[in-house]
C-alpha cells in the first residue's frame, strides 16, 4: 500500500508516449472569502528519483505552512511547467463554486508554458468542456505526485494572496484563517458585514 503520493499514474501515460501529463488540484473551495485557486503541474518523465526529490510533497491540507512554503520552490524548480489560476468570490457567487473552480482550472492550464497531453485531476475537478483526455482520482492528492504538487502550489499561492488581502480588508483576520469559516471569522462578519471579497452566496450557510 502506497503511503505517499508517487508517479504510478503518470508513469502509465509516460510509457505510452504521453510525456506532458498535468496534475491539477484546488485550494479554497470551502472558504467564506477570497478566490478559489487551482494549481497545474507537469512533472518531467524519467527525472532521477523524482519521488525522492519531492519527498514530503503530499495533500497540502496534511502539511504545515512551513512544509508547504519549503517545498513549493522545489516543485517550481523541478516541474517542466506549472501555473496557478484563480476565480474570484464574485465569479463564485455568479457561476457557483463548481463552475468557478473549473474556470480557475482553465486559467491554470492556459498559464502553462505548453499544453498538456493528459490531465490527472483530483475528484470533483473534472473539466468536461475540454477535449483533452483526463482521469479524476478520488483522494488524488494522496495518491498522485503531480496532483499533490499542484495542491501545494495552489495552497501556497492562495495563502499568500489572502495575507495580502488582509491589509486591504482589515478586521476579518484573513491573514490568519485565510478566509475559512472559523469562529473568529464568523464573529467578524457579524460585526463588519460582508466585504467585497466575501462569497455572499454561501457565507452563512456553509
Amino acid at each position: 500500500m502506497r503511503v505517499n503520493p508517487d508517479t504510478f499514474y503518470e508513469s502509465k501515460f509516460w510509457k505510452s508516449g504521453l510525456l506532458h501529463v498535468a496534475g491539477l488540484d484546488e485550494a479554497g473551495r470551502g472558504a467564506l472569502a477570497g478566490p478559489v485557486a487551482v494549481g497545474a503541474v507537469i512533472l518531467p518523465r524519467g527525472k532521477t528519483r523524482l519521488s525522492n526529490a519531492l519527498a514530503g510533497v503530499r495533500d497540502s491540507k496534511q502539511m504545515t505552512p512551513r512544509e508547504r512554503e519549503s517545498l513549493a520552490p522545489r516543485i517550481m524548480q523541478i516541474a517542466l511547467t506549472w501555473s496557478v489560476g484563480f476565480a474570484s468570490a464574485a465569479e463564485i457567487d455568479s457561476h457557483g463554486i463548481v463552475c468557478a473552480t473549473r474556470l480557475a482550472a482553465l486559467r491554470a492550464l492556459h498559464g502553462l508554458a505548453f499544453s498538456p497531453q493528459y490531465l490527472l485531476t483530483d475528484f470533483r475537478l473534472e473539466l468536461p468542456q475540454l477535449e483533452i483526455s483526463q482521469t479524476a482520482l478520488v483522494k488524488g492528492d494522496a495518491l498522485c505526485l503531480s496532483i499533490a504538487a499542484a495542491s501545494v502550489l495552489a495552497k501556497t499561492a492562495r495563502d499568500k494572496l489572502m495575507c495580502e488581502l488582509d491589509a486591504c480588508y482589515q478586521g476579518y483576520g484573513l491573514g490568519t484563517h485565510k478566509g475559512y469559516g472559523t469562529q473568529s471569522h464568523r464573529s467578524a462578519l457579524e460585526r463588519l458585514g460582508f466585504s467585497a471579497i466575501h462569497r455572499k452566496s454561501f457565507t452563512l450557510s456553509k
